[in-house]
């Protein structure tokens, strides 16, 4: 079974702040057909793999019984297709397969036959690939490295490992070190090695580096086996990496241990336990996991004794009380599910699984909380949700109750998710020309083009790329003062109006204008990217797009986001640079810049933002060491970060921090007030 391998982001997060208030929202999730469709097979299926590709596409390979093949399919977001046009791919049974992604978008798929074939699609047709041994295999895997090279694994020798180089095979390490590969996973992570796990007098699991030789041998992960587990066809074990290249293995434990469901991390030294033990309230099979880009993993299991008819769970860790428990329901199958296989898709956050009941069904289910489009409370940093349709898809996304008395979305139009630090990618979102709308140009992948005819709002019919060129010839040059970004759609624009793309989040919803910039700047106090992403609206650093060439520019280091306002250069957005900030800058209408959409909402003024906050005074500020706090409510906890955004230590004892002994500097203190869903940060110097 492939899963997802992903590259690591250093983040870096800096707690500065003004007052927040954080709110939570737990709505139930559910699961749905991925393209509405019960069942994606035309018949029996077994031996599921699941592989997403970065851009959110599914993949998914089986051995399908209609046709005594191995087939593959594709999920582009609306609909599934045969890769390569038609089912049927090998050339006789498959009963047993693998399915992996390469970077480079080829897909590989190998299957038991003539020793162990190996498939890749190029995008247009599948080729048959040598063959790395003809000796009759059963269990295999297959992974492809950051640099596009294509690994096995598989049970001839008693367990190997081969690439794919020059169009030939190369041996891996030494041969039979796994003692046979039963239940054969393999994955490769972001650090270039190689990772096997296989079950065989317990669950084993070797590394060693994608450069290896004949003659470098393979190494136990941990020195020792991960625990003692069944075995047979249906009592697997399956290995997932995260993004910082842990690993995780869930199995199902011995006859001693119930035959149930277990899942252990490899921490660096040894492997540990995660969670509760054996946690499955009985004997479970067809074991799959899949853990997210933050860490938390989720397993899936069948469940077949007493009544329960081989009936799958999905579990999530619950990282408060480190338990497991069932997620999205006790059982998602209505009947026997076997051959789960589990993946995450990091583009749209959704978990994907795929089993067998009678034919190949997906699921998925979205781990963003479900949101019922309410607004955000009258408190600065109260948290509220809306859902919209962008892309051609619905999305969710955060709303936050700025210092400035407004309701704004707390994530960039195009992002997946509210930024976890100012360099976080996954919160950068589109780049738009000021003037356009949602019609593709935005999104950081999209081509180039020429500036159309008429180079104004009205000329755009047909165009998604992104507008380059000269200053005279880029996108809108004509730099009119009278122009407006403010038409409520794309077919209501003109030659002086063009679309707001904020519209499409719901009424009420539009660009900010810079006077409205200038206010949310002074209230939050934005002066570096580091408060941009402290403050209520978590303003990330994503960069801009340049109107000449299209080339990215300053990217994870400023913030450039459009107002609805003109310029004489152009448009006028807000500036977050390392050391300055200046909320009603301009610059080229061409430029691709990030957009930040906020709400009509009549509200508290700013001087009225907060009085619902119990009186907390913090002092002296600056401090020699021992710092004191008032307050009228009992303190219930308090957290202190430093000025790159770790966790520091210190005695809190009779409302006293002691901070004698800790380096000078700026902290932050988060001080949680007993009976109060609200934390209240404080920016304290330290002598």
């Amino acid at each position: 079974m492939f899963k997802n391998l992903y590259n690591a982001v250093q983040k870096i997060g800096v707690s500065l702040g003004l007052l927040t208030i954080a709110a939570n929202y737990s709505y139930a999730q559910q699961w749905e057909n991925v393209g509405g469709i019960s069942t994606v097979s035309t018949g029996g299926t077994s031996f599921n793999n699941l592989a997403i590709s970065p851009s959110g596409k599914y993949f998914l390979s089986y051995y399908d019984v209609t046709a005594a093949k191995g087939s593959v399919q594709k999920f582009d977001g609306s609909s599934w297709s045969y890769v390569g046009g038609s089912p049927g791919i090998t050339n006789s049974y498959a009963t047993y397969n693998s399915l992996s992604l390469a970077p480079n978008g080829n897909i590989y798929y190998t299957n038991q036959g003539t020793g162990l074939e190996v498939r890749e699609f190029n995008g247009t047709a599948w080729s048959q690939l040598p063959s790395p041994t003809t000796s009759t295999v059963n269990y295999q895997a297959s992974a492809v490295s950051p640099s596009n090279v294509l690994f096995t694994y598989a049970t001839h020798n008693s367990g190997t490992v081969q690439r794919f180089v020059n169009g030939a095979w190369e041996q891996v390490g030494n041969s039979g070190f796994s003692g046979g590969a039963a239940f054969a996973e393999m994955v490769i992570g972001s650090n270039n090695k190689v990772y096997t796990c296989n079950v065989a007098s317990g669950v084993k699991v070797y590394e060693n580096t994608t450069t290896a030789t004949a003659s470098d041998n393979w190494t136990l992960v941990g020195g020792s086996i991960v625990d003692a587990a069944s075995s047979s066809e249906q009592y697997n074990s399956d290995l997932a990496i995260d993004e910082n290249n842990n690993l995780y293995v869930a199995y199902v434990s011995n006859s001693a241990n119930g035959q149930k469901l277990n899942v252990k991390k490899f921490n660096g030294t040894v492997w540990v336990q995660v969670g509760n033990a054996n946690f499955s309230s009985g004997r479970v099979q067809h074991v799959a996991i899949a853990v997210t880009s933050t860490g938390t993993p989720y397993v899936v299991a069948s469940r077949w004794e007493n009544d329960d008819f081989s009936k799958n769970t999905v579990y999530k860790l619950d990282a408060a009380t480190q338990t497991w428990s069932a997620f999205g329901g006790s059982f998602i199958s209505d009947g026997q599910a076997v051959y789960n296989d589990l993946a995450y898709d990091k583009t749209n956050n959704y978990l994907v699984l795929a089993y067998s009941q009678s034919g190949t069904r997906v699921k998925r289910i979205s781990l963003t909380p479900a949101c019922n489009n309410t607004d955000p409370g009258n408190n600065t940093g109260d948290l509220g949700c809306v859902r919209f349709n962008y892309r051609g898809q619905q999305v969710s996304y955060t709303t936050v109750r700025a210092a400035d008395g407004k309701v704004w979305l707390q994530q960039n139009l195009g992002s997946t998710q509210t930024a976890t630090s100012f360099d976080d990618t996954n919160a950068y979102g589109d780049l738009f020309q000021w003037g356009r709308w949602d019609d593709g140009h935005q999104l950081r992948n999209s081509a180039t083009t020429a500036a159309p005819s008429a180079n104004s709002p009205d000329g755009l019919a047909g165009t998604n790329a992104f507008v380059v060129g000269s200053s005279s010839s880029s996108w809108w040059a004509t730099n009119a003062t009278s122009d407006g970004w403010n038409a409520d759609s794309s077919s209501s624009v003109t030659s002086v109006k063009g679309a707001d793309p904020c519209k499409a989040v719901g009424q009420g919803w539009r660009l900010p204008t810079s006077a409205e910039w200038v206010t949310l700047v002074g209230a939050e106090g934005i002066n570096n990217p580091a408060t941009a992403y402290a403050s209520s609206l978590k303003l990330p650093a994503g960069g801009y797009r340049s109107n000449t060439t299209g080339a990215f520019t300053f990217v994870g280091q400023r913030g450039y986001f459009w107002s609805s306002d003109t310029a004489n250069s152009g448009g006028k957005f807000l500036y977050v640079g390392s050391s300055i900030v200046t909320p009603a800058s301009g610059g080229p209408r061409g430029q691709g810049e990030s957009v930040r959409c906020m709400k009509d909402f009549s509200a508290l003024a700013t001087s009225d933002i907060g009085l619902a906050v119990k009186p907390l005074q913090v002092y002296p500020n600056p401090t020699n060491g021992i710092l004191n706090i008032k307050s009228d409510s009992s303190i219930e906890a308090v957290h202190i970060t430093n000025a790159v955004g770790q966790k520091v230590e210190a005695q809190f004892s009779g409302n006293q921090i002691n901070m004698q002994g800790m380096p000078k500097g700026m902290y932050m203190i988060e001080i949680k007030l007993k009976g109060q869903q609200q934390a209240i940060s404080k920016k304290v110097i330290k002598n």
